[in-house]
């Protein structure tokens, strides 16, 4: 029975290292910011920005232009740093926002529009030809534009599957890059996370980002959920800030996953530890103290 149990085990640390690698998409400086009170500088979200590159993370949410001058102001300064990084701006499903995002100088917009018919019938008093419209042609004027688009699924854990489905096929349709499946709300658990992670993938043959908020202390453990299921874009934040309980913590998740074998996670000691003072200096945020002191 031991023999068997380590056989087992070694064969499934052998498929992680075999699977792709894991692409970072860090948001602090987008929902990261959306936690009470929070309000980076221009100068502080350049030096954060400066340290996710020195990371390796693979895309820097830089902000929401359509928020106003000073928000353009730093989502500029970010996309002309010249970092490795992709550096990206999101947007609501609008023209204007996409100029917005034009004006700054990215060549990266993402572009999300609620799913859930709470979401469409409640919040915005539409429907679901008008998401999807306005969703296409956002995503046609941003690659008309010679943008790089990935759409977003806003409220996904509460939309109806079917039309989940036929929005994830209309932008993929449109040309979108990739889908972010985002728990908004916080309300998905692992086992179902798998389920709908894979069988989207599987129905659509879209590459599917994960976004995942923390009001359930799950954020984590969903985010290890779809990358288990073949989500290779995964949305984080450092020490997990973001708006009511958070979102995915980077380190957090990070650490579980080279638990479980995956190698070349973009994370080096010393800059990680001055990154989270910063940032915790720059939120008004007490440092948190995780049992992840690999990183």
């Amino acid at each position: 029975m031991v023999v068997f149990t380590r056989r087992r085990a070694g064969l499934e640390k052998k498929m992680v290292r075999q699977m792709c690698r894991v692409r970072f998409v860090d948001t602090t400086l987008r929902d990261g910011e959306q936690a009470p009170g929070v309000a980076f500088t221009v100068k502080e979200k350049i030096q954060i920005a400066r340290m996710l590159d020195s990371l390796g993370i693979y895309q820097i949410e830089a902000g929401f232009p359509a928020m106003g001058a000073i928000e353009m102001e730093a989502v500029s300064r970010v996309a002309g740093l010249g970092l490795k990084a992709l550096v990206s701006a999101w947007n609501r499903a609008t023209i204007g926002d996409i100029r917005a995002s034009l004006a700054c100088g990215v060549r990266h917009v993402h572009i999300a529009a609620p799913v859930s018919d709470l979401h469409i019938y409640q919040k915005l008093r539409r429907d679901r030809t008008w998401v999807v419209e306005s969703m296409r042609r956002a995503v046609s004027y941003a690659r008309g534009h010679g943008l790089m688009v990935t759409v977003g699924a806003e409220d996904a854990s509460r939309a109806d599957w079917q039309f989940l489905l036929y929005y994830a096929r209309q932008a993929k349709k449109e040309g979108a890059k990739r889908l972010r499946l985002a728990d908004t709300v916080g309300l998905l658990e692992p086992f179902r996370t798998r389920e709908l992670v894979s069988r989207l993938i599987a129905e659509t043959g879209l590459e599917v980002e994960f976004h995942a908020h923390n009001d359930f202390g799950l954020a984590v453990a969903n985010t290890f959920a779809a990358w288990r299921a073949g989500a290779r874009y995964l949305d984080t934040t450092v020490g997990g800030l973001g708006e009511r309980a958070g979102n995915c913590s980077y380190e957090e998740i990070v650490a579980a996953l080279r638990h479980y074998g995956v190698a070349d996670l973009p994370a080096e000691g010393r800059i990680w530890s001055r990154l989270r003072r910063f940032v915790a200096r720059a939120a008004g945020r007490p440092l948190q103290h995780t049992l992840c002191g690999c990183l």
